[in-house]
C-alpha cells in the first residue's frame, strides 16, 4: 500500500504572494520560488520539476497564493510529478549526431531563448510535468521555427489560458 504524500502543515511565512514549495524527504518543505504574480512561479516550477526528475526523483510541489481580497493565503495546487529521468537537449542531440548542426554561440543562445519562451508558455498554460517526448517536440519546433513565430505561439497559449481562467471564474463553460 502506497503511503500518502505529505502536505504542508501551514501556509508559507509572510504576506500572501504566489509561492511554490518543494518537498524533499530529507529536509521537508522548502520555498523554491515566489513572486507577486503567478507566471514566474509556474515557470520556475516547470524548470525545477525537470531538474528533480533528471535526478530520477518524483517531485512534490505545493503552490500557494493570495486568497480573494489578497489578505490571506489559499492553497492553489499540489503537483505530484512522476519520477524518471528526463533526457537533456544535449542527450537528445547526441542520439542523432548526424543531424546536429554546428551553431555559433549566438545562435545557440537564441535557440535556448526560443526554447525557454515556449517552455514558459506551456508552464503558464499548466503543463509543468513534460514527458521526454514533449521536450523532444519542443526542441524540434524550436529548431524549425523563428523566434517571432515561437513568441506568437506563446502568446496564443497565454491568451487561451487567460480566457479559460476568465471563463472559469465567471462560471461559464
Amino acid at each position: 500500500m502506497e503511503s500518502a504524500a505529505p502536505q504542508m502543515s501551514s501556509p508559507p511565512a509572510g504576506d500572501p504572494r504566489f509561492v511554490a514549495a518543494f518537498y524533499q524527504p530529507t529536509s521537508g518543505w522548502t520555498v523554491a520560488a515566489e513572486s507577486t504574480t503567478r507566471e514566474p512561479v509556474d515557470y520556475a516550477v516547470a524548470a525545477m520539476i525537470q531538474t528533480v526528475r533528471s535526478r530520477g526523483q518524483a517531485p512534490l510541489v505545493e503552490i500557494w497564493g493570495p486568497a480573494e481580497g489578497g489578505d490571506d493565503w489559499r492553497h492553489i495546487e499540489t503537483i505530484r510529478a512522476r519520477s524518471g529521468r528526463v533526457a537533456s537537449h544535449a542527450e537528445h542531440h547526441s542520439e542523432r549526431p548526424e543531424q546536429q548542426p554546428v551553431r555559433s554561440a549566438r545562435d545557440e543562445r537564441l535557440r535556448d531563448r526560443r526554447h525557454q519562451v515556449l517552455t514558459a508558455a506551456l508552464a503558464a498554460a499548466g503543463l509543468t510535468d513534460l514527458h521526454p517526448e514533449d521536450d523532444l517536440a519542443i526542441t524540434e519546433l524550436v529548431d524549425a521555427t523563428e523566434e517571432s513565430t515561437i513568441r506568437r505561439i506563446a502568446h496564443w497559449l497565454s491568451a487561451a489560458n487567460g480566457e479559460a481562467g476568465e471563463a472559469g471564474e465567471a462560471g461559464e463553460v
